[in-house]
């Protein structure tokens, strides 16, 4: 089963730091553009960032735009999302996801094997 897992959520306070994994279970990444996303409670689904399969190329949504860097280790099998002076408004459950192309990476349903997520507070 293709599968993605999701770590590295936690509970920081207002300008704090986290950084968030998404590992691959039963294939690799290298092939893949690799898509954050995040839910907060009561809210739709996100598109936070995207990088393609080189990580040659990246993405940002406007709100997390020089504050958030996504980045990838295509030999480790993972890719990473930096999140730098974290405000309330990025609580949300974080998850990855994969497809074949960024563009247009808002539109989430297009893209999967999506992990269980995890879950990021910011809150002091």
């Amino acid at each position: 089963q293709l599968q993605l897992v999701e770590s590295g959520g936690g509970t920081v306070q207002p300008g704090g730091s986290l950084r968030l994994s998404c590992a691959a279970s039963g294939f690799t990444l290298d092939h893949y553009a690799i898509g954050w996303f995040r839910q907060a409670p009561g809210k739709e689904r996100e598109g936070v960032s995207c990088i393609s399969s080189s990580g040659g190329s990246t993405t940002y949504t406007n709100s997390v735009k020089g504050r958030f860097t996504i980045s990838r280790d295509n030999a480790k099998n993972t890719v990473y999302l930096q999140m730098n002076n974290l405000k309330p408004e990025d609580t949300a459950i974080y998850y990855c996801a994969t497809d074949r192309y960024c563009a247009g990476y808002a539109r989430f349903a297009r893209f999967g094997s999506w992990g269980q997520g995890t879950q990021v507070a910011v809150s002091s």
